[in-house]
């Protein structure tokens, strides 16, 4: 069966496009019919190879760090004039903290490191997006990668829990404030992908996500793909979403809805 073009003549922008969730999603959105995928990433070699195996004529590669927001207004700029505007911002770039802390170990340094691009870095990503959409009167489409943590307390990373509660709160305000121009903003929530940041973390095979699955999901029988993170920001950032702004949708397996655990 053929895929339907959820996104047939779109531009797109995926940051942190040059592996795991982020080139998944730009395939993605290149199979789904849009024109023109920017792939946004610090990664160069990587994210040239993705836009070459993409296909040059629709894919590009420009180096970005998301945290700086003259390089992102560049960025946006040349996407925008090179291909005749923006419509959708898959804003994916992101860092997991460093090493496990609570709050009484907490190191600011290791803090600013994850906030600067989990939560600045997103917002700038937004924000310049936003801007070039508003002035070329573009109803267009943000999402953002926010992610399970975000709606669950742990018992270290509080650094990473709390650069991914900012991005749901940066959403919500986000699509209350561009509603007027006709721009919807969402996120998506995911729960652990296969993925080479999650290997340099400790889930590095299947059987890692099998047993991160059996703990954390209610979801059995399953294991979450990269392509189901890429299907839920196409649906977000095509015309079947039309009317969905606002929202955190969630790519868990469940593990919003498991009960809370006494025992530990």
């Amino acid at each position: 069966m053929a895929i339907k073009k959820k996104l047939q003549g779109k531009v797109a922008i995926v940051t942190g496009g040059a592996s795991g969730i982020g080139e998944t999603t730009a395939r993605a959105l290149a199979d789904h019919g849009a024109r023109a995928v920017v792939i946004a990433d610090i990664q160069s070699e990587k994210g040239r190879a993705v836009a070459e195996s993409i296909g040059l004529q629709r894919c590009a590669y420009v180096q970005c760090d998301v945290a700086d927001e003259e390089q992102v207004a560049a960025m946006v700029e040349w996407t925008a004039t090179t291909y005749g505007g923006l419509d959708v911002m898959f804003s994916n770039a992101g860092t997991l903290a460093g090493s496990p802390q609570t709050i009484l170990e907490l190191d600011f340094s290791e803090y600013e490191r994850v906030m600067r691009v989990n939560a600045r870095g997103m917002a700038v990503c937004v924000k310049q997006a936003a801007r070039k959409m508003v002035e070329t009167g573009t109803r267009g489409a943000i999402v953002c990668a926010a992610g399970a943590a975000a709606e669950k307390a742990t018992v270290s990373v509080t650094d990473f829990v709390m650069s991914k509660r900012a991005v749901l709160g940066l959403v919500r305000c986000a699509s209350l404030q561009l509603g007027k121009h006709g721009i919807r903003v969402n996120s998506v929530s995911m729960g652990a992908v296969l993925t080479p940041l999650a290997a340099r973390h400790g889930i590095e095979t299947p059987a890692d996500v099998e047993e991160y699955i059996g703990r954390y999901t209610s979801l059995k029988g399953a294991m979450l793909t990269a392509e189901n993170v890429a299907d839920a920001v196409a649906f977000l950032a095509s015309d079947e979403a039309a009317f969905v702004t606002g929202v955190d949708l969630k790519v868990d397996g469940g593990m919003i809805a498991m009960p809370f655990d006494m025992s530990n």
